[in-house]
Protein backbone atom coordinates (compact mmCIF):
# COMPACT_ATOMS: atom_id res chain seq x y z
CA UNK A 1 0.00 0.00 0.00
CA UNK A 2 1.58 3.00 -0.79
CA UNK A 3 0.78 6.19 1.61
CA UNK A 4 0.71 9.47 0.13
CA UNK A 5 1.24 13.03 1.18
CA UNK A 6 1.73 16.67 0.49
CA UNK A 7 4.90 18.17 2.35
CA UNK A 8 3.29 18.10 5.61
CA UNK A 9 3.82 14.26 6.22
CA UNK A 10 7.45 14.76 5.34
CA UNK A 11 8.62 14.50 8.74
CA UNK A 12 10.73 12.11 10.15
CA UNK A 13 8.69 10.32 12.78
CA UNK A 14 5.76 10.12 10.22
CA UNK A 15 8.22 8.40 7.71
CA UNK A 16 9.92 5.84 10.65
CA UNK A 17 6.20 4.99 11.46
CA UNK A 18 5.61 4.04 8.40
CA UNK A 19 8.48 1.92 7.95
CA UNK A 20 7.64 0.06 11.09
CA UNK A 21 4.15 -0.77 9.68
CA UNK A 22 5.81 -1.80 6.16
CA UNK A 23 4.40 0.78 4.37
CA UNK A 24 5.49 2.69 1.29
CA UNK A 25 5.68 5.89 1.37
CA UNK A 26 5.42 9.08 -1.17
CA UNK A 27 5.38 12.76 0.55
CA UNK A 28 6.36 16.04 -0.81
CA UNK A 29 9.70 17.01 0.10
CA UNK A 30 11.02 20.72 0.49
CA UNK A 31 13.96 21.38 -2.10
CA UNK A 32 16.77 23.57 -0.23
CA UNK A 33 17.13 27.28 -1.90
CA UNK A 34 20.36 26.13 -3.63
CA UNK A 35 18.50 23.94 -6.29
CA UNK A 36 18.96 26.26 -9.10
CA UNK A 37 22.90 25.19 -8.61
CA UNK A 38 22.48 21.57 -7.97
CA UNK A 39 20.48 21.04 -10.97
CA UNK A 40 22.93 22.77 -12.78
CA UNK A 41 25.42 20.14 -12.04
CA UNK A 42 23.15 17.17 -13.13
CA UNK A 43 23.85 16.34 -17.30
CA UNK A 44 20.98 16.46 -18.95
CA UNK A 45 21.15 12.90 -19.64
CA UNK A 46 19.78 12.21 -16.03
CA UNK A 47 16.81 13.48 -16.82
CA UNK A 48 13.74 11.19 -18.28
CA UNK A 49 10.43 12.08 -19.43
CA UNK A 50 7.31 12.16 -16.91
CA UNK A 51 4.86 10.05 -17.90
CA UNK A 52 1.07 11.38 -17.21
CA UNK A 53 -1.00 9.29 -14.84
CA UNK A 54 -2.63 7.29 -18.02
CA UNK A 55 1.46 5.76 -19.23
CA UNK A 56 1.84 8.47 -22.05
CA UNK A 57 4.96 10.54 -22.02
CA UNK A 58 4.16 13.58 -20.37
CA UNK A 59 5.77 16.35 -23.36
CA UNK A 60 7.83 19.61 -21.34
CA UNK A 61 8.06 17.04 -17.94
CA UNK A 62 10.93 15.01 -16.79
CA UNK A 63 12.35 13.33 -13.52
CA UNK A 64 15.75 12.86 -11.89
CA UNK A 65 16.77 11.50 -8.82
CA UNK A 66 18.72 13.95 -6.46
CA UNK A 67 18.85 11.31 -3.68
CA UNK A 68 22.77 11.35 -4.17
CA UNK A 69 23.08 15.13 -4.03
CA UNK A 70 21.14 16.16 -1.01
CA UNK A 71 22.51 15.79 2.91
CA UNK A 72 19.77 13.15 4.09
CA UNK A 73 21.25 12.99 7.61
CA UNK A 74 18.31 11.82 9.90
CA UNK A 75 16.15 10.37 7.13
CA UNK A 76 15.39 6.60 7.14
CA UNK A 77 17.61 4.77 5.38
CA UNK A 78 16.54 3.82 2.10
CA UNK A 79 14.80 7.06 1.44
CA UNK A 80 14.64 8.38 -2.03
CA UNK A 81 14.58 11.70 -3.69
CA UNK A 82 13.36 12.38 -6.98
CA UNK A 83 12.29 15.90 -8.73
CA UNK A 84 10.44 16.55 -10.84
CA UNK A 85 10.56 19.66 -13.65
CA UNK A 86 8.28 21.18 -16.24
CA UNK A 87 7.16 24.01 -17.63
CA UNK A 88 4.97 25.71 -15.65
CA UNK A 89 1.11 26.08 -16.15
CA UNK A 90 0.14 30.34 -18.07
CA UNK A 91 -0.02 32.34 -15.42
CA UNK A 92 2.09 30.62 -12.79
CA UNK A 93 4.65 32.27 -10.60
CA UNK A 94 8.26 30.43 -10.55
CA UNK A 95 9.80 30.10 -6.61
CA UNK A 96 12.90 30.45 -5.49
CA UNK A 97 13.27 26.90 -6.00
CA UNK A 98 12.78 26.63 -9.60
CA UNK A 99 15.22 26.69 -12.06
CA UNK A 100 15.73 27.46 -15.64
CA UNK A 101 11.75 28.88 -16.13
CA UNK A 102 10.63 25.60 -15.16
CA UNK A 103 8.67 24.39 -12.42
CA UNK A 104 10.50 22.36 -10.03
CA UNK A 105 9.31 19.82 -7.67
CA UNK A 106 10.29 17.02 -5.26
CA UNK A 107 9.22 14.24 -3.55
CA UNK A 108 10.50 11.40 -0.87
CA UNK A 109 10.10 7.75 -1.42
CA UNK A 110 10.97 4.36 -0.19
CA UNK A 111 9.77 2.86 -3.65
CA UNK A 112 12.18 0.92 -5.78
CA UNK A 113 12.52 1.17 -9.56
CA UNK A 114 9.58 -0.65 -11.51
CA UNK A 115 11.20 -0.67 -14.40
CA UNK A 116 15.11 -0.32 -15.31
CA UNK A 117 14.80 2.15 -18.25
CA UNK A 118 11.43 3.95 -16.73
CA UNK A 119 11.57 3.65 -12.72
CA UNK A 120 11.53 7.38 -11.94
CA UNK A 121 8.96 7.99 -14.64
CA UNK A 122 6.87 5.19 -13.40
CA UNK A 123 7.15 6.06 -9.36
CA UNK A 124 6.27 9.96 -10.12
CA UNK A 125 3.37 8.98 -12.13
CA UNK A 126 2.24 6.90 -9.74
CA UNK A 127 2.49 9.45 -6.98
CA UNK A 128 0.46 11.81 -9.51
CA UNK A 129 -2.34 9.82 -9.57
CA UNK A 130 -2.70 8.50 -6.04
CA UNK A 131 -2.61 12.47 -5.38
CA UNK A 132 -5.82 12.36 -7.84
CA UNK A 133 -7.05 9.83 -5.93
CA UNK A 134 -7.39 11.38 -2.96
CA UNK A 135 -8.68 14.76 -4.97
CA UNK A 136 -11.49 13.29 -6.40
CA UNK A 137 -11.82 10.81 -3.01
CA UNK A 138 -12.31 14.18 -1.41
CA UNK A 139 -14.59 16.38 -4.05
CA UNK A 140 -17.13 13.42 -3.75
CA UNK A 141 -16.95 13.11 -0.48
CA UNK A 142 -17.75 16.66 0.06
CA UNK A 143 -20.38 16.43 -3.01
CA UNK A 144 -22.29 13.89 -1.01
CA UNK A 145 -21.96 16.08 2.21
CA UNK A 146 -23.69 18.82 0.38
CA UNK A 147 -26.26 16.62 -1.49
CA UNK A 148 -27.22 15.32 2.00
CA UNK A 149 -27.52 18.61 3.50
CA UNK A 150 -29.28 20.09 0.60
CA UNK A 151 -32.34 17.07 0.65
Amino acid sequence: MLIRTDGAGSSHRFLEWLITQRLSYSVGFALPSTTGELLALMDEQVWTPAYNSDGAVREGAWVAELTGMLTLTGWPAGMRVIARKERPHPGAQLRITDADGLRVTAFATNSVRCHASSGMASIAARTRLSCRAVTENRTSNLTAACSTVLV
